[in-house]
């Protein structure tokens, strides 16, 4: 039986990205396949604007996920800042199992904590009021009830003024605080995290209180290649696919 365990991040899935999509089909069918488990840790989809969405390439990605799923391997889905609306609707049609905002697992006997990554990024001040507002259930409620093709064209303004946006904020702002960091592994009492999000893939050591802790970045997906974090009770080792 295979243990591995993979985590994968920031695919960004959309119909003018059919290299990656490719990509993350070929992984669920000859990778993830073989594992015993899937994280995939936020932004998934480069837009999600409801369940009710079919357009391509969601339908293939919904039947292939399904397929997976079916033959026991567990995916875990924790949203990110493109695709949070996902919903009961896509995990029912899947089998997906979406974890909140920070989930803790035991990964081969240590705490681990797995979140996006952008709740991390404290200096971004505009984007984390933004984020709060648009995780609110009225706020939601509000954008779901309108008809699909509004939302598809929201989707692409979103896309382009947070674009324009990014080329005036600094990189440091874009990135995780450390400190807080610090302040959310000791809240969940873990000495090792793997979030994505700021496309910044790396391994951190550092220390809390004394103690050696680790932050695992993911990288994101491109028309070039996919990255893998494989973990099993041996090693770790990002893969390129």
């Amino acid at each position: 039986m295979n243990t591995d365990i993979l985590f994968i991040s920031d695919l960004h899935l959309a119909l003018d990205k059919p290299e990656i999509t490719h990509r993350f089909l070929e992984f669920l069918r000859n990778y993830a396949i073989k594992a015993s488990a899937v994280y995939i840790l936020g932004d998934l989809f480069d837009a999600w604007i409801g369940d009710d969405d079919f357009t391509p390439p969601n339908k293939i990605i919904r039947a292939q996920l399904k397929q997976l799923t079916d033959t026991g391997v567990a995916i875990y889905l924790q949203t990110g800042n493109r695709d949070f609306l996902l919903g009961q609707g896509f995990v029912q049609e899947t089998g997906v199992r979406l974890l909140g905002d920070y989930a803790v697992i035991d990964l081969y006997g240590v705490p681990t904590l797995l979140t996006h990554g952008d709740l991390l990024c404290t200096d971004d001040i505009a984007y984390q009021r933004f984020r709060e507002q648009s995780r609110h259930p009225v706020w939601q409620s509000k954008i779901l009830s309108k008809p699909l093709l509004l939302r598809l064209l929201a989707a692409r303004w979103y896309r382009l003024r947070s674009y324009l946006h990014k080329r005036h904020k600094t990189a440091e702002i874009m990135d995780v605080n450390q400190d807080t960091v610090v302040t959310t592994m000791m809240k969940y009492h873990c000495l090792r995290l793997i979030h994505g999000h700021t496309h910044r893939p790396a391994v951190h050591d550092f220390t809390i209180n004394g103690a050696a802790a680790q932050r695992y970045v993911l990288a994101a997906w491109n028309k070039q290649a996919g990255y893998v974090l494989r973990w099993n009770q041996h090693s770790n080792h990002v893969e390129v696919i």
